[in-house]
Order: C-alpha cells, then sequence, then structure tokens
C-alpha cells in the first residue's frame, strides 16, 4: 500500500498506532496509512477505494478481506468556518480537512504515542514531537497545549484512558486533572459518535480497569448519568457485584477471542436504573411486565440523548431484561420455547450473573445450566420436578346464543 502511492510519486508512509504497537512489541490490530495524495487521488491510484466521511474525510482500500484507511496529511484548520475547516463556539472541530505536510500532520494528531510515521520502504521512523522517548517511557502526552486539544475534540479524552489501560501506560504530569476538569465536555460529542467509542473502550479487554479509571475522573457520569445514580454498593463489589461481573465476563471473553455483544454491555450497566424504574410504576399500580417494558424504554431514551444506542441493540438489550422473568418463573410449558430463543444465551449468561450477584438463587442459574446438558427426554423429566403452581381454574361460562331468549327471573 504504501510502496504502491510511493511508485505513483506520492509520499505515503504509516502512522499511528500501528507503530505504537510494534514499537511496544505488540501485533498491530490493523494498519493507517497517511499521505499526500488527496482523496480523490487515493481512488485514482487505487480504484477499489471508498471515500467516507464529512468531518474527515478519507479512503477506505480493500485488500483482499481486509480495509486499510488512508488519510490525507492535514494542517490546521482555519478559525473561520468554510467548506473544509470549521471550529464551533467551544473550540471543537467540526471539519478538518485543510490538507498539508507531514510536518504540519504531526500537530493535528493528539497524543505523541499515535504520533510516529515509519516509512518501511527506507525503515525510517520519522519523530517530530518526542513520541519514541515517550513510547520507552510508557508515557502518555498530549501534543501541544491539552486544553486547546480538548477543546477540539473531547473525545480525545476517552482515547487517552483507552491507550492508559490497554497499554499499560502512566499520564503525563497534570493529565489526568485536566481529564477530569474537562469531563464535562463530553456532553457536546454528538451521542452516535459517543456510542462507537464506547464499544472500543469497554470491548478492547480491560474493561473493568477502565470502568474504574472512568469512574475517577468523572467521566462515566458523563456518559451514564442514570446509571452512576442508581449503582449500589452491592452492585460495585469487587469480585461479587453485577456490573462488575459483567465486566469481568466481557474481559474474559475477549481475551479468549470469543465475541461479545454491545447489548449485553448497556444491559448490565443499566440493569439498576431499570429495576428502580420498574419498582416506581409498580408501587403506582402497574402490573410487573407492563412496568418492566415502561422502565426499559424510558431507561434507553434518557441514555440515549449521551449515548445514542441503534434500534439493532436495544432491541436485543429489552430482551435479555424481559427474560429474565420468564427464566426465574420457569412455567413447565415455556421452557423449550425459552431453550429455543435466540436470546436465550445471552439472557441466561446474565441470570447467571445474577445469580452470582446474589439478586437471584444461584440454584436457580444452576438448574438453567443443567437443563443445556440434558438430551431431550432428560430435560423433560427435569421439568416434570418443577413444581407447576396452583391451577388455573379453566372452566368457562357457557355462551349465550343470540337467538336464545333470557328467561324472567323466577
Amino acid at each position: 500500500m504504501v510502496s504502491t502511492l510511493q511508485q505513483s510519486g506520492y509520499q505515503a508512509d504509516l502512522v499511528g498506532g500501528c507503530v505504537r504497537d510494534l514499537l511496544l512489541g505488540q501485533r498491530p490490530k490493523d494498519f493507517d496509512v497517511v499521505t499526500d495524495a488527496l482523496p480523490d487521488e487515493v481512488r485514482q491510484v487505487f480504484r477499489r477505494a471508498r471515500l467516507i466521511g464529512r468531518r474527515f474525510r478519507l479512503a477506505h482500500v480493500r485488500v483482499g478481506r481486509e480495509v486499510i484507511e488512508v488519510s490525507t496529511y492535514r494542517a490546521k484548520p482555519d478559525s473561520d468556518e468554510n467548506d473544509d475547516s470549521a471550529l464551533n463556539e467551544h473550540g471543537r472541530i467540526l471539519r478538518d480537512n485543510v490538507f498539508g505536510t507531514r510536518e504540519e500532520d504531526v500537530l493535528r494528531r493528539d497524543l505523541t504515542v499515535n504520533a510516529l510515521y515509519y516509512d518501511p520502504g527506507s525503515n525510517t521512523i520519522f519523530d517530530y514531537v518526542g513520541g519514541f522517548d515517550d513510547i520507552h517511557e510508557r508515557r502518555l502526552r498530549f501534543i501541544g497545549d491539552p486544553q486547546e486539544r480538548l477543546n477540539e475534540d473531547p473525545v480525545r479524552m476517552l482515547r487517552a484512558v483507552r491507550f492508559k489501560t490497554k497499554l499499560d501506560l502512566t499520564f503525563a504530569k497534570g493529565i489526568e486533572a485536566l481529564i477530569a476538569q474537562n469531563a464535562y465536555l463530553l456532553r457536546h460529542v454528538p451521542p452516535a459518535r459517543l456510542f462507537d467509542e464506547v464499544l472500543k473502550m469497554f470491548h478492547h479487554g480491560y474493561a473493568l480497569d477502565l470502568f474504574n479509571l472512568l469512574r475517577h475522573l468523572g467521566m462515566f457520569a458523563e456518559l451514564f448519568p442514570e446509571a452512576e445514580r442508581t449503582f449500589t454498593d452491592t452492585d460495585l463489589a469487587p469480585g461479587t457485584g453485577l456490573v462488575c461481573r459483567a465486566l469481568k465476563n466481557t474481559d474474559q471473553r475477549v481475551q479468549q477471542g470469543k465475541p461479545v455483544i454491545a447489548a449485553f454491555l448497556f444491559a448490565g450497566l443499566l440493569w439498576r436504573a431499570v429495576c428502580l424504574e420498574r419498582d416506581r410504576r409498580m408501587d403506582h399500580g402497574v402490573a410487573p411486565y407492563p412496568a418492566l417494558q415502561q422502565a426499559a424504554a424510558a431507561v434507553i431514551g434518557r441514555e440515549s440523548q449521551r449515548i445514542s444506542i441503534p434500534r439493532r441493540v436495544s432491541t436485543i438489550v429489552y430482551e435479555i431484561w424481559e427474560l429474565q422473568a420468564r427464566l426465574e418463573s420457569r412455567r413447565p410449558r415455556t421452557i423449550h420455547r425459552l431453550l429455543e430463543s435466540k436470546r436465550f444465551r445471552a439472557a441466561y449468561d446474565f441470570l447467571v450473573l445474577r445469580g452470582g450477584a446474589g439478586e437471584v438463587p444461584e440454584s436457580l442459574a444452576e438448574w438453567w445450566t443443567l437443563i443445556q446438558e440434558h438430551s431431550v427426554p432428560e430435560q423433560q423429566e427435569m421439568i416434570k420436578t418443577l413444581n407447576p403452581g396452583p391451577a388455573r381454574n379453566k372452566r368457562r361460562r357457557p355462551r349465550k346464543r343470540s337467538n336464545e331468549k333470557s328467561k324472567p327471573a323466577t
């Protein structure tokens, strides 16, 4: 990719996380290329390139099954709004499509450890901001004036926290306090963008450490205000709390190479808020199931004002929550349908977490674990041992035929 651009007469380098990870002795997740070729020129070199983005125009080039991101060197955006660059009244970058040189581009990046350029052809690293030394010292430092960098893009705080936990780095002097003072700036970030950033943070294998750091810096309250208000000491108890267990479970799955879903993350973080909202509605006479449905819709609706949760995710969150009552009741006639439900596994995993946190008897979760391991005849025997509860009187009064006349009272 780099050599193809260079052979076409353009300057090109590998940049960012891939260079950083190689220097840290880690395997890069992906490779980003930066060049002095404009996006349209990149598309001329790579016919399969697709231009994306409005705020930050770049090209996605497909190579086999991989997609490599190719961006153009950026220069500092103009202070006056125009078609290529714009800053809002808070100094946040709305568009960043003023192109420049490598020397200008480095000053547009956030952290020094992400600002190293590598030319694989000449085996040369270009370091303009001391990023090589910061990697050696395992130190996170913003490029330029840190306050200005956060004003330009508050998401840089989330990136800094993610890299700190993922790479086991330390903040440079003053950075931790600065982030805590500016956590409120996350309110100015579009909710849809925050959804993507939250998944990057919590699905990289260190969710529990990251969660604790976000809360320490006041950023979690900005991302999940209702969850933060409703957490109990039991929810947050190390090792046994539902939230801690859910995040630890996510970390284990990531580290084992197993799939994780966004719905499970949001189901765990917002569960206590939904339970309290459901209980309030039940206190006002709403039946349990409608109360849960109403509570789930209300909590997800309020949370989406901060982090936009797509319908494809929120639908699964609702199903995980709603299935909890059915798993707890173990009605014999519905057990086989539950086992065949496409959401059963996620709901079952959530029930196991609740059992470990003391919300439901662990024997209940063990029963559902055991029944999955048995054959259908054995499952039938397990179901027969359940207490079906009081039998309902299914006798119905005979319907009055339309041609029958009512008899006079005697």
